[in-house]
């Protein structure tokens, strides 16, 4: 017997697209109405790592996931790492300053 596998683009299904409000109310179903995760996925015909994805998204970050920087904190994270690289650069140079004029004191 032949099996044949197509990996043709063409015939993989797509994924559906939901919209915003949908996904909210989706999580809502088990933040607000105490569905469990498979319950929720079930009755709305939606994938479980999707509804997961869903309620994380609603509920916020947790104390576990890293949080992404706001625009503003990226901003002056940007500036803090350049003044870190100033600071060492100026401190190479003062160690470099401090050989040079110990070894002219000698």
């Amino acid at each position: 017997m032949s099996l044949e596998v197509n990996m043709s683009k063409q015939n993989k299904p797509k994924r559906p697209v939901y919209n915003l409000e949908f996904k909210q109310d989706a999580a809502k179903l088990v933040i607000e109405k105490g569905y469990t995760h498979q319950q929720a996925a079930d009755s709305l015909g939606i994938s479980l790592s999707a509804i997961g994805r869903w309620v994380r998204a609603e509920r916020g970050p947790t104390i576990e996931t890293k949080s992404t920087p706001s625009l503003s904190g990226q901003a002056e994270l940007v500036r803090l790492r350049k003044e870190v690289e100033q600071l060492r650069m100026e401190r190479e140079i003062l160690k470099k300053a401090a050989v040079f004029f110990a070894k002219e004191v000698e």
